[in-house]
């Protein structure tokens, strides 16, 4: 990524927002401000932005109408659009990221989170562009950057949520020990030997991608979702299913990519056939979305959400046992049951680095 100074405009038409928008970017980027759809364009015939920060409801030309002008010409298509929206319905976020914005960010605004989400979107771009450059030859350099891609979109996708912090790169050590322990005990083997080690791991990263497109209230609700919030969170699924078919579109050498989209695809499928989002049962479930749903479930039972404490090892170990044969594969559970205490070691890291932190703050604090 260089180091020149990024070029953000911020379209709205409250000068509130575009007050505080100037002022929370202005020390970092180049911020240009204005009122209207109209003179956005006028703008961009004397300078390329490498991102537009949009608002949805403005009188006259509307963010949607933007948003389409801009990808209708091949000069602007390729310019990442962030919505900002007051909106509560999830239709209207829906119809823009379909549009071909890359995030919404709600309002009122939140100067750290705009901060992160904007320094996020941008390194992932950068990225992009150096992935596709060098992907005619797949060499270390360009693995190590294909990773690095992928784990910059995990973070981005758990900077909305900073009380799961950790949940990509644990459940991705939760995965690694399951899968050497079914090559040891030569367990699914023929399949396991038909995949890349290497892309299984990193595509894990990618499993819950779909919750960036998942509003903040309901992603961060303190309390028990609703039954139209809790279909709308397991819509995260699809979206991120539909977000690495897009992505491969663009992307010659993709191989790594199929695992994500399984991930992201069958990781809340159930052995029995009650989960979501394609209700499939036993062996019809991936393989990876069977190994992923241990690794996913153990990981949120030990920790802290919103709407629960944390459980200990051994509570979540006894209800990923109950749920043999039910809501996960019998033998990957006694798998599991014979790993676990490898899971509980990782699980303790968490703890400490918590404790670390808490103390960190507690004397900055002071």
């Amino acid at each position: 990524m260089d180091n020149a100074r990024k070029k953000i405009v911020l379209v709205d038409d409250n000068i509130t927002t575009l007050t505080l928008g100037s002022f929370t970017l202005g020390e970092k980027y180049d911020i240009f401000t204005v009122p209207s759809g109209e003179k956005l364009f006028i703008l961009l015939k004397r300078i390329f932005p490498d991102l537009i920060l949009l608002d949805i409801d403005m009188p006259g030309m509307d963010g949607y109408e933007v948003i389409k002008r801009l990808k209708a010409n091949t000069a602007t298509a390729d310019i990442p659009v962030i919505f900002l929206t007051g909106k509560n319905d999830t239709g209207s976020e829906l119809e823009g990221l379909t549009l071909g914005a890359i995030d919404y960010i709600s309002k009122p605004l939140s100067p750290p989170l705009l901060l992160k989400r904007i320094e996020l979107h941008l390194l992932v771009e950068s990225q992009k562009r150096e992935l596709l450059f060098y992907n005619s030859s797949l060499t270390k350099t360009v693995l190590d950057m294909q990773n690095s891609v992928l784990k910059t979109v995990a973070d981005l996708v758990e900077s909305r949520d900073e009380i799961t912090g950790g949940h990509v790169e644990r459940t991705r050590r939760y995965l690694e020990i399951l899968l050497d322990s079914l090559i040891e005990q030569k367990m699914y083997l023929e399949e396991i030997q038909s995949w890349n080690r290497d892309f299984l791991l990193q595509s894990s990263q990618l499993h819950d991608l779909g919750k960036i497109h998942i509003k903040d209230d309901i992603l961060l609700k303190p309390g028990k979702l609703t039954d139209d919030e809790f279909d709308m969170m397991k819509n995260h699924t699809v979206f991120g299913v539909n977000i690495i078919d897009e992505i491969e579109r663009h992307t010659p050498e993709n191989s790594f990519l199929k695992h994500a989209k399984i991930f992201a695809g069958t990781h809340h499928e159930k052995w029995n056939g009650t989960g979501y989002p394609y209700g499939l049962s036993g062996e019809n479930i991936p393989l990876q979305g069977r190994l992923m749903a241990i690794a996913d479930v153990y990981d949120a039972l030990i920790s802290t959400r919103p709407y629960k404490a944390p459980l200990t090892h051994g509570e979540a170990v006894s209800i990923i046992m109950n749920g043999k044969g039910t809501h996960f594969d019998p033998i990957l559970v006694d798998l599991f049951a014979h790993v676990s205490g490898e899971f509980d070691e990782i699980s303790q890291t968490r703890e400490k680095e918590m404790l670390r932190e808490n103390v960190t703050n507690y004397v900055v604090a002071v």
